[in-house]
């Protein structure tokens, strides 16, 4: 009942906007997605987002109308890793609960280490801190990794460490991510809905096992990718909902993540 009372009060933050009788006070939106264009930062195997023209402009019957066709992989830009993209048998974006994509979210910065290392992976030590300051990860929430590195979207070099395609840009991928003990620590001791962070992948650019992935995923545990804006979010306080595109069997899709600030 607690999970369908939160997916209802966020439904009604939608309609009533941020006024001072909605389900949850006072607050304002933040919008955690980077927008889909040319410039959005795709893995260097991955085609390039495509936006073209079916029609723009007035029409024969002159009123004016306009349609466009994209073209995009499901991992790349501001997305969501699905169980099934590590884990064999996990779920498909289509079949995550729409519970496990909303609730209470926490920001755990790690800008200082990250921006002085590209390849500083997420300790269990820096959750730690991050608790003895805040207070306990709760249960069931949605943790946010902030790395600082959402400030060089979409400079390709700033942001992924290279700007080359193809297999050599994967070898000069150099950015932060989550270390494989602390990803487990979150999954058991802390039983998460989510992980998200402000890079290209949850696992470290160097990654050459993605062991993250494949430790969250294995326990139907999804990953927020390239999250926008988390400089804006507080520690502690703020809600999520994470929507990804509902494709049928995909292993993950554009996510439109935006959160709820009291």
């Amino acid at each position: 009942m607690a999970k369908k009372g939160l997916l209802l009060g966020l439904m009604s933050l939608f309609i009533a906007g941020c006024s001072d009788d909605s389900a949850f006070g006072p607050g304002q939106w933040l919008d955690l997605t980077h927008d889909f264009s040319s410039d959005t930062v795709y893995w260097p195997t991955s085609d390039p987002f495509t936006m073209t023209v079916v029609h723009e402009g007035v029409t024969d019957k002159g009123f004016y109308y306009a349609a466009y066709k994209f073209c995009a992989a499901e991992h790349g830009g501001t997305h969501i890793d699905a169980p099934i993209h590590f884990a064999e048998g996990r779920r498909t974006v289509d079949r995550i609960p729409l519970a496990q994509l909303v609730g209470p979210a926490v920001r755990i910065d790690v800008t200082e280490q990250a921006l002085k290392n590209r390849d500083y992976q997420v300790g269990v030590a820096d959750l730690e801190n991050w608790e003895a300051r805040y207070g306990k990860i709760p249960a069931s929430g949605i943790v946010l990794l902030h790395t600082g590195y959402g400030r060089y979207w979409p400079d390709r070099v700033k942001y992924l460490g290279t700007d080359k395609r193809g297999e050599e840009g994967v070898a000069g991928l150099h950015f932060p991510g989550l270390h494989p003990e602390a990803a487990a620590w979150l999954a058991v001791n802390r039983n998460i809905r989510a992980a998200g962070i402000d890079t290209a992948s949850i696992d470290y650019g160097q990654s050459q096992t993605f062991d993250s992935h494949v430790i969250l995923m294995s326990r139907d545990i999804p990953a927020f990718e390239n999250v926008a804006n988390l400089d804006k979010m507080p520690p502690t306080g703020a809600q999520v909902i994470a929507l990804p595109m509902k494709i049928r069997g995909g292993s993950g899709g554009p996510l439109r993540i935006i959160a709820y600030i009291r």
